[in-house]
């Protein structure tokens, strides 16, 4: 090696040698151009970089944390140790991080990159700690639409609906671009219309207005005018919005009936596990599946105010942990044993305290219940369920940003998914009869006192602490369709709520009643 090569040339090899997943030669080279450039701080990220991808993250993050203590503002460092912790899960750890590096004032500066920051908090579930940075990023930048927009975003989620509202009207006013980052949809989540005079109507309106406007915004203001119109009771004009943006939504999904079809059999088809995991040390999860929008969410917040149970809300690690090729099959135990470790520490994190229970309340997991109790055998199978008409109207009245729930703009697809549930949970059952347990929504909100308590008891939770009863309101994010819903008083008002629509939405009545 000779001493002519710039730190550039260097750079650049390393960076070769780390995109080919040459992580030991990229190590090799690394120590040549440090013995150069000692003080260099691109090498000593890239060094970094090779080092996580040779799986030894701990000393990555020792090398990141020294960049750190010199230069505490350095972003590059900052993120690149936030999505290590995260991706182990310390997430706690991850936000401190970033936290700290926007203490720095030319970081609030940037609004690029403070909007990479609130991304990658959000990504790890970090709301409060996400808000807080885009709150502080728009003391620097006020007039920045797109910090209003993000600052909205987490407002609804953490519950702070008036102050979501302010930034999102900010957004609108300033930006004409807002109307495609979800502000709409935004709008109508954060609160309960009462009459038709309220502003937000006319505003929606004047959206469905504008020329520039793609398909997918267009759609979701005509989703936000259905919710409003659904809110005053105007449910024959609530119906024609819904179906306007069902239709243009429709056209969009890539989800495909016949991939969900192929999905589905296999999952039937699939033959049991050969191994099985012991139970693991002080974890225990607790898996609320079925449709979304049968009380998956109101479920979850009332069983985890019990000691020792804490609510991730919707983890996607299942359905990735399902997709890998390693489990594909039938995986040997060292297999299971990683997947399960690596499930648990995302479930866990750093921030639980003396948690034992942990909730997954992603509905679709109802695919993978075998996977789920093959790699926690203590694990507990909750399917919620609801009248099937109640059910279809309330997903085909969502705007979903995600593809996995592309059925909801279509009662035949939703029809489809719903009698696959049935399905795939009664496979389940004749399988694992032992730790699925069934729970009717209509009972949930009609007596929820002794639904939980009958609940808790099977699962083998806490005795309630007398300072919490059913009807408080939840003080944690909600990231789903029901942020709205779950915060108020637990209440049986959309029990038949699809009787309003019977006669505006006839698909409805091919469905069954229960």
């Amino acid at each position: 090696m000779g001493t002519t090569r710039t730190e550039g040339i260097w750079l650049d090899e390393i960076r070769l040698l780390i995109t080919r997943g040459q992580s030991a030669a990229a190590q090799a080279l690394l120590a040549h151009a440090l013995a150069e450039y000692p003080s260099s701080r691109e090498l000593r990220r890239a060094q970094a970089g090779a080092l996580r991808q040779a799986g030894r993250y701990g000393e990555a993050e020792s090398v990141l944390c020294t960049l750190l203590e010199a230069d505490a503002g350095d972003a590059s460092a900052a993120f690149a140790l936030a999505r290590s912790l995260g991706n182990r899960g310390h997430a706690s750890a991850a936000a401190a991080v970033v936290r700290k590096c926007f203490a720095c004032d030319a970081n609030l500066r940037d609004a690029g990159l403070a909007i990479a920051a609130i991304e990658l908090l959000d990504g790890f579930d970090c709301k409060r700690d996400a808000a807080d940075i885009a709150e502080a990023a728009i003391v620097a930048n006020r007039d920045d639409a797109r910090l209003h927009a993000y600052a909205g975003m987490l407002q609804i989620q953490l519950g702070e609906f008036e102050q979501a509202r302010r930034h999102y009207l900010f957004a609108l006013e300033r930006d004409g671009r807002a109307w495609e980052w979800h502000v709409p949809i935004g709008l109508s989540s954060a609160q309960r219309y009462h009459d038709d005079t309220h502003a937000d109507f006319a505003l929606f309106q004047q959206g469905l207005r504008r020329e520039a406007l793609s398909d997918k915004a267009r759609a979701e203001i005509h989703f936000a005018l259905g919710k409003a119109y659904d809110d005053i009771g105007g449910y024959d004009e609530a119906a024609r919005h819904f179906r306007d943006g069902n239709a243009i939504a429709h056209r969009l999904t890539k989800w495909s009936r016949k991939a969900w079809r192929r999905t589905v059999e296999a999952r039937l088809a699939s033959k049991p596990f050969t191994y099985c995991n012991l139970a693991t040390e002080g974890f225990t999860p607790i898996f609320i599946v079925g449709m979304p929008r049968s009380g998956t969410t109101l479920l979850a917040e009332l069983v985890s105010r019990r000691p020792n149970v804490c609510n991730r809300g919707e983890l996607p690690w299942l359905a990735r942990l399902a997709g890998e090729p390693a489990l594909a099959g039938n995986p040997d135990r060292a297999e299971l044993q990683r997947a399960a470790t690596r499930y648990a520490a995302q479930a866990r994190r750093d921030d639980a305290g003396d948690a034992r229970w942990f909730i997954d309340k992603q509905p679709l997991n109802f695919r993978y219940v075998d996977l789920a109790l093959t790699l926690f055998p203590d694990a507990r199978i909750v399917l919620c369920q609801r009248s099937p008409r109640d059910t279809a109207l309330s997903l085909w009245m969502q705007c979903f940003l995600e593809d996995v729930q592309g059925y909801a703009y279509d009662f035949g697809d939703i029809a489809l998914v719903m009698h696959d549930c049935e399905r795939l949970m009664a496979h389940w059952r004749r399988r694992f009869p032992a730790s699925v347990r069934s729970i009717r929504y209509e009972e949930l909100v009609s007596r929820p006192g002794p639904v939980i308590e009958e609940l808790v008891a099977w699962m083998g939770l806490p005795t309630a602490d007398p300072a919490i009863v059913p009807h408080s309101l939840p003080t944690s994010a909600i990231s789903t369709a029901s942020l709205w819903q779950a915060r108020q008083p637990v209440n049986a008002r959309s029990i038949g709520r699809w009787q309003h629509y019977a006669s505006c939405i006839p698909e409805l009545m091919k469905l069954p009643t229960s």
